[in-house]
């Protein structure tokens, strides 16, 4: 058996800056597992920038009403303010770690606007700050000599008297199973992304299975039926176009040329939040000032130069992927998933209802986001509590014997890989698939009904149960995707009908949770946070109080 101190599941931004935090720290053995490369990890699709009240003009109290604001005032506060106050000093550690942020005229980091925000706050590396602070943080955790198992997929946690043991991954290369004992987990694997299959900007192995795991071992879920989608992606194929194009000024326009947002969010137009700009686009399309299914983005007025020193990834992803050159003519968008509000619900320090288990990044929820999150709190969020957690973990260590657990666990997951590799039934994981991303896409959109939201419960409970019938095509073991696949797709499926769940007993709207029937938001029955814990027949949902410290809720207008 296999054993660390700390093992970090994800080797994304949170985990790399766990990784990389414990790795300053002596006395501890701490181990990275990830299912992809490090550098393949999903952080470095982020394109648009990081939050911070970095300019003479701007406070972190300004930085935290925003965001509160922007959550529809279901954020927890005290989450919210930690990660505000401690913006600046986790900005300026990734510049003098190596990030080469963009600069203004002075020397200082320049500055771009973001939606929602009271005044610009978003530090940015051209349009591909997530991959330049990946490579930063990479670079720091090799120089660190941390641990990493490469292309491992985490199965399963191992809990016993509600504290972690350890976890039982599957060496994908050899399709050998292996338990590893560790006093503490942290969790940062990301999103769920994929469970709207080709309607997300996620990348394919976005797929919740930390939080699938995490469900399992009886931790709650938190918030799971908010669900952002991004207001400008490809229609051909979902990718991202950052919010960053709207940040240097670019223009959202219907078919008869208007700036739309004039209507929707006046005074911050096309800079309005991510969930109203989204369903004023969804408005625009469906009342036949659409193009195509689509809206378009516009930013030829801001010239060729600005466009290749601040956005040369938009047009090289709208020339590959849409043969639109932006220089000369307008992209069509619509909106597309993006990110998980909802997560393995944590505290301020990542720590989970297991004890020795700490979640964070997108796959938690501390929470502070809220219902709705604000473009560049994601990478600082990831930072933030990435830090956080390994600073709690490396404490709590110190007072954990080695644990000790059965090999039952690694017994078990053989048997469960075993009987996966020999099922002959009819049904293919592919389909699946498919008609789960669709069914989510259809009827758990930006906007939602009473008959859609139930339709879309009894269609993944049906999924779940004909999944069971699902071969795995390929039966040998070494570097199986099918067998990854079968594995990722159960932990989809249950996570989208938590979602699905979490919605439909939702009955108002609130941020990117936007019902037809209960179009208001109710503080007086809704304020507080969804807790659904995995149960015999399905989720058992509780609730749980919403922290408020300095902002009362007030109407949300822009």
């Amino acid at each position: 058996m296999l054993r660390h101190d700390v093992v970090i599941v994800g080797a994304g931004l949170a985990g790399l800056r766990a990784a990389v935090t414990l790795g300053d720290l002596p006395g501890v053995d701490v181990a990275i597992i990830s299912k992809l490369h490090p550098l393949r990890s999903h952080s470095g699709a982020a394109e648009g920038g990081i939050n911070a009240a970095l300019t003479p003009d701007d406070r972190w109290e300004d930085h935290m009403y925003d965001t509160v604001k922007g959550s529809d005032y279901v954020s927890d506060q005290d989450a919210v303010e930690v990660m505000c106050r401690e913006a600046p000093a986790e900005v300026y550690w990734l510049e003098h770690a190596g990030t080469l942020f963009n600069r203004a005229d002075d020397g200082t980091l320049a500055i771009r606007n973001f939606g929602g925000a009271g005044r610009p706050r978003t530090a940015f590396v051209a349009d591909i700050t997530g991959h330049a602070l990946l490579h930063t943080l990479y670079e720091q955790t090799v120089a660190r000599g941390v641990k990493v198992y490469e292309e491992w997929f985490v199965t399963e946690l191992v809990v016993e008297n509600e504290q972690v043991k350890g976890l039982v991954a599957l060496d994908v290369m050899t399709g050998e199973l292996h338990q590893v004992a560790a006093k503490a987990v942290i969790m940062a694997t990301g999103g769920y992304g994929r469970v709207y299959h080709g309607r997300t900007t996620n990348a394919w192995s976005s797929t919740g299975d930390g939080m699938a795991a995490a469900y399992r071992a009886g931790v709650p879920l938190a918030d799971m039926e908010f669900v952002q989608f991004h207001p400008t992606t490809l229609k051909s194929n979902g990718v991202l176009l950052t919010e960053g194009n709207r940040g240097e000024g670019g223009y959202l326009l219907n078919s008869l040329g208007e700036r739309f947002m004039s209507k929707y969010t006046p005074t911050k137009m096309e800079l309005g939040p991510r969930d109203m700009v989204s369903r004023a686009e969804i408005i625009e399309i469906n009342e036949g000032r659409g193009v195509d299914g689509c809206v378009l983005l516009d930013i030829r007025h801001l010239g060729e130069a600005k466009i290749m020193e601040r956005l040369p990834g938009t047009r090289e992803l709208s020339m590959h992927f849409a043969g639109v050159d932006p220089v000369y003519e307008p992209i069509p968008v619509r909106p597309g998933q993006h990110y998980a509000m909802g997560g393995v619900r944590t505290d301020l320090n990542g720590v989970t209802v297991v004890k020795g288990l700490y979640a964070a990044g997108e796959c938690a929820c501390v929470s502070v986001h809220g219902a709705n999150r604000l473009g560049a709190n994601s990478l600082l969020d990831t930072l933030i509590f990435g830090r956080r957690s390994a600073e709690h973990a490396y404490e709590y260590v110190k007072n954990v014997p080695p644990p000790e657990a059965s090999e039952s666990y690694l017994q078990r997951e053989e048997d469960r890989t075993r009987a996966m590799l020999g099922r002959e039934g009819t049904e293919s994981i592919a389909q699946i698939r498919n008609e789960m991303g669709l069914e989510m896409a259809d009827n758990m959109g930006v906007f939602r009904t009473p008959e859609q939201m139930q339709h879309a419960v009894s269609a993944i409970r049906e999924l779940k149960e004909r999944v069971k019938d699902a071969p795995v095509q390929d039966k040998g073991r070494i570097f199986n995707t099918d067998l990854t696949g079968a594995l990722e797709i159960e932990n989809m499926l249950e996570l989208a009908e938590v979602i699905s769940v979490g919605a439909l007993a939702r009955t108002e709207s609130r941020g990117a949770h936007s019902r037809l029937d209960f179009p208001d938001r109710d503080d007086v029955n809704w304020l507080k946070h969804t807790l659904a814990f995995r149960g015999e027949g399905g989720p058992r949902l509780e609730y749980g109080p919403v922290t408020i410290t300095r902002f009362q809720p007030e109407e949300r207008k822009y």
